[in-house]
């Protein structure tokens, strides 16, 4: 059975949890009109992940999208997939929205991100962006009954992918399911070609190293960009080394301890 690549995804690019307002949320006025949302994270579908794995829930991102009350609002997108549902939640939330949402990506729309991005009235992305299409993944564990239930779960999760490609970029139905089928990376030119963004946007400065910050080899056929090259793996901290035993490092083997209790078979 193949691992859970989710899974993976979440933990090879987990961060240090921090505060809702400072994870997802920074207001940028321009006279006043705009509010800009960072969308800088794994989406994940609820709190309890946010908080084990890092990333961003519908339970924090949805109600602080209703509290902007501008016309605008840029979401700027730096996202490698995660959990659909919550995406979806948050996707009827910015189609719900009143204000203008203009998407920039700026590094990588994948996976989940891109139905995000698809949920907004404008997407712009920048020249050395990335942008990804796959079919849906899960863990499953049952009986042969419950993998054809799983099957049939995930071809309703890539019908309503598609569906919402569909409309986005008008493209046939066919050549996106091929795309899906296949994992496609689009340079931010043929994001543009094939309808999945509006136009390719000049960085005002010159580009962030973030673009090529996620670790992306949960995914089949991750982009690999020329000229970049992995940093080294920093040398494990021995577990004798103060800095090994941090605050937060506690906090989580204290979790860890706690989930473990909970989850044994008696």
């Amino acid at each position: 059975m193949r691992h859970n690549r989710l899974l993976q995804l979440l933990a090879d690019n987990r961060r240090n949890f921090t505060p809702i307002e400072q994870r997802i949320v920074r207001a940028t006025e321009t006279e006043g009109e705009t509010t800009t949302i960072y969308f800088y994270d794994p989406i994940v579908g609820d709190r309890v992940s946010a908080e084990w794995w890092g990333g961003i829930c519908p339970q924090d991102f949805v109600p602080a999208l209703r509290a902007i009350q501008t016309p605008r609002i840029d979401l700027r997108v730096n996202c490698p997939g995660g959990d659909v549902f919550g995406a979806e939640a948050m996707c009827q939330a910015l189609r719900e929205h009143p204000a203008h949402v203009t998407a920039h990506i700026e590094g990588l729309a994948a996976s989940a991100a891109t139905e995000i991005t698809c949920a907004c009235d404008e997407v712009l992305i920048t020249p050395s962006s990335k942008f990804m299409i796959h079919e849906t993944w899960c863990l499953a564990i049952g009986n042969k009954r419950d993998m054809m239930a799983m099957h049939d779960l995930l071809a309703s999760c890539d019908e309503s992918m598609l569906a919402e490609y569909e409309r986005r970029t008008g493209q046939d139905i066919e050549q996106l399911r091929r795309w899906i089928e296949d994992e496609t990376w689009f340079t931010a030119a043929d994001a543009v070609k094939y309808g999945f963004a509006d136009a390719v946007k000049e960085p005002a400065k010159k580009a962030s190293a973030q673009a090529s910050a996620w670790n992306l080899a949960a995914y089949a056929n991750a982009y690999k960009p020329d000229r970049v090259q992995a940093p080294a793996p920093a040398a494990p901290v021995p577990a004798s080394s103060p800095e090994f035993a941090t605050e937060d490092h506690r906090a989580r083997q204290q979790q860890r301890l706690a989930m473990l209790a909970r989850t044994q078979f008696v």
